[in-house]
């Protein structure tokens, strides 16, 4: 199996991600949920799970290896149902609060006992950080904000850097404040492959990729704060401030809050693998596969898509992001998908996520 392949490469008893790092609204847009519909997705914490259920879909499937990160995906859904919106920001960690002790207990009682150890667990960090500041890959970026990037820029810096500003006064603040020699040098080094393997990501997902990922970062940080605007990206807040603001991911804005509420029971939650779904003859409609084809072999990624594709209803649309390994249908596979290129042009360019060199749309014959 390709993805139990990962498994034995990698830790998978952590929170890797506390919160989604794929763009929602792009992936909303390349696979198009119909009412009918049936869709696959990586849990990782929810988000993007719960940002396809918002789009009224029969039925969505969140699937993972990691059974922590399926924590994160009940936390989440108990947080809609007991909450406000406000409240639910509060303890996501979107915006400040000086409740979240209590917030965590309120949810935490209506969780399995499992569940409510685990996550009563964490609750220093939670208190400090949101629910989805706890997880490996946000400490990563936390150090990189409180340790790192103070001796390059200041706060007043950062905040005008996020302010709203005509593309011509981005590009004129980017070159003349912003882009400086420490901040070069600070990328090559934070943004490195050791040091985002020791920090952020596990050292076995960098198995099957050349190189390091700091040059694309600091290429791809420009398009994300001269091309697209600072001031309405999510992720770039929570890198350089550590909450949202007003600037909330898809999954977490008020206008879904209630619609997410009111669907949560078309939502299943799995610790399996596309191939389990398959053996059990689900058919889908369309799959969100993250960046998963990134961190296996060829071989691997290979046998996945071919499990992906037994999986597939015909017409299955399928979108997956890569950050520094090219990964497209494999070349046996070709004649049974095409690539929706006009689109993936079309949705590249917006996407607020802006450290993945390529988003990929492909659509089953």
């Amino acid at each position: 199996m390709a993805e139990t392949d990962i498994a034995k490469r990698a830790a998978f008893d952590i929170i890797r991600y506390a919160q989604a790092w794929e763009d929602a609204d792009i992936l909303v847009a390349a696979l198009r949920p119909k009412a009918s519909d049936t869709i696959v997705s990586i849990a990782s914490a929810g988000d993007n799970a719960l940002a396809l259920l918002a789009e009224g879909p029969e039925r969505v499937i969140a699937v993972d290896l990691n059974p922590v990160q399926l924590a994160c995906v009940r936390m989440r859904t108990a947080m809609y149902r007991m909450h406000t919106h406000a409240e639910f920001l509060e303890l996501m960690g979107s915006r400040p609060s000086g409740r979240r002790s209590h917030l965590l207990d309120q949810v935490a009682a209506t969780l399995s006992d499992e569940d409510q150890k685990f996550w009563l667990g964490f609750k220093d960090q939670v208190v400090k950080y949101g629910v989805g500041g706890v997880g490996k890959f946000e400490k990563y970026f936390r150090t990189f904000r409180e340790w790192v990037l103070p001796f390059v820029h200041n706060s007043e810096t950062i905040d005008s850097l996020l302010r709203e500003r005509h593309p011509e006064e981005r590009a004129a603040f980017y070159e003349q404040h912003w882009n400086i020699w420490g901040w070069r040098m600070m990328l090559k080094g934070f943004f490195s492959r050791f040091v985002m393997g020791k920090l952020g990501r596990d050292p076995a997902f960098f198995d099957h990729v050349e190189g390091g990922p700091s040059s694309q970062v600091a290429r791809l940080t420009r398009k994300a704060l001269v091309d697209q605007d600072p001031a309405v990206n999510p992720y770039l807040h929570w890198i350089l401030r550590g909450t949202h603001g007003d600037a909330l991911p898809r999954a977490l804005a008020e206008e879904r809050f209630e619609t997410i509420r009111d669907r949560l029971d078309r939502l299943e939650i799995r610790l399996c693998t596309v191939e389990t779904l398959a053996d059990e003859g689900v058919k889908a409609d369309a799959f969100n596969l993250s960046d998963i084809f990134e961190y296996m072999s060829p071989e691997a990624h290979e046998k996945a898509y071919g499990t992906i594709l037994a999986a597939s209803r015909p017409g299955a649309r399928i979108a997956y992001w890569n950050m520094m390994a090219p990964r497209r249908v494999p070349a046996s596979l070709a004649s049974k998908v095409t690539t929706n290129a006009e689109l993936e042009a079309k949705l590249k360019p917006l996407d607020k996520a802006f450290f993945y060199s390529d988003f990929v749309i492909e659509e089953v014959a």
